[in-house]
């Protein structure tokens, strides 16, 4: 899905106690960003600016071409004007209605009579595989069918922007995928403008077209998918891929790391700062010091292990802090142990390294 037109934005500053947020975001029609980052960067804080409920210091939201908030001009529209839908972490179902009840209940705020918001409602069951449910009451179902409730809710209003906080976050696997996949058929088809707040890469890889990652209260990196993937550019996105990213100067083919002593060889000729990214698997181990091609090589301390299936991640320590990732097979035959010294090699050719 590509989009045409710019049509949510936000470009504000918001302060809560010693807390500063400052984001600056802007959004096609029908695009679903995801927004990952640690606990505590401004995620759902973002998603609050959005919906109104939290008001912003600085700067402007904009959803669908009209103005939601601008302190410059005295400008804010309450939460329940804006054409903007929010899904809490917590389903936050009114226990006293039945589902069918628990989805017209947008509709009827906004306007339309009991019939006729029943009769939106029922076929939002139909679209969620809820018409068994839809005279049942919360309590009466289980974890997936009320997250599947929540979202048609905040989805019969047909907004111009739907919030997602962590949407799947309380459910088994298998209730994830499934109300994963119905949420995706229903974006695409009807190319809603959505933010996702998440902390499941796969969630990103299954509904996003963009990533924004927020670190400490703004935006590190924005992009495609595949952009942010390919060139990760903070701690964060490095290990949340599960990559070594390093940071230093470049000079013809050699890197001095910023972080850690000495250089690091590599077959890409640059100049200036740069970031280095080696795959884990990419990270040789050895007993004696190897005496191949490889032309990084370091003596290091194995200080921990992570076991993934058929691989180790292996965590290693010395002038250069690195995770290798080698076979269960590998580990048994060099008989490894925590806090065994060991030559860690990389070879020129398996190391990338892209502008800072």
């Amino acid at each position: 899905m590509v989009a045409a037109t710019v049509t949510t934005s936000g470009m504000f500053n918001l302060t809560i106690g010693t807390f500063r947020l400052a984001i600056d975001i802007a959004i096609g029609r029908g695009q679903v960003v995801a927004v990952l980052g640690p606990n505590g960067a401004g995620k759902t804080t973002m998603l609050r600016a959005f919906a109104g409920l939290q008001p912003i210091d600085e700067g402007s939201i904009i959803v669908g071409g009209q103005v939601m908030d601008a302190p410059a001009t005295h400008q804010f529209i309450e939460p329940e004007q804006r054409s903007v839908a929010m899904v809490f972490q917590e389903d936050l179902l009114f226990t006293h209605l039945s589902v069918s009840d628990n989805i017209a209940f947008g509709l009827r705020c906004q306007g339309l009579d009991s019939r006729a918001a029943t009769v939106r409602a029922n076929s939002w069951l139909t679209q969620f595989d809820l018409v068994e449910f839809g005279r049942a009451k919360p309590a009466q179902l289980s974890g997936g069918q009320a997250r599947r409730v929540s979202l048609a809710r905040a989805l019969a209003t047909e907004p111009q922007l739907v919030l997602l906080d962590e949407p799947f976050s309380a459910l088994d696997a298998a209730a994830r995928i499934s109300v994963r996949r119905d949420l995706r058929r229903y974006l695409r088809r009807q190319e809603t403008t959505t933010i996702l707040v998440t902390h499941d890469p796969i969630d990103a890889i299954a509904l996003a077209d963009s990533v924004a990652i927020v670190e400490s209260g703004t935006i590190s990196q924005f992009g495609s998918l595949s952009e942010v993937t390919s060139r990760p550019r903070t701690d964060y996105v490095s290990d949340l891929l599960g990559t070594n990213l390093l940071r230093g100067v470049s000079s013809q083919s050699r890197v001095k790391l910023s972080a850690y002593r000495g250089e690091i060889a590599t077959s890409t000729v640059a100049s200036g700062p740069v970031f280095v990214r080696i795959h884990p698997h990419s990270v040789s181990l050895h007993r004696e010091m190897p005496t191949g091609s490889a032309r990084n090589i370091w003596a290091v301390r194995i200080v921990g292990f992570d076991f993934l299936g058929d691989r180790v991640r292996v965590r290693l320590k010395g002038d250069l802090s690195i995770i290798a990732e080698i076979t269960t097979s590998s580990l048994t035959d060099l008989h490894l142990a925590e806090g065994d010294e060991v030559w860690a090699a990389v070879k020129t050719t398996e190391i990338e390294v892209y502008d800072d």
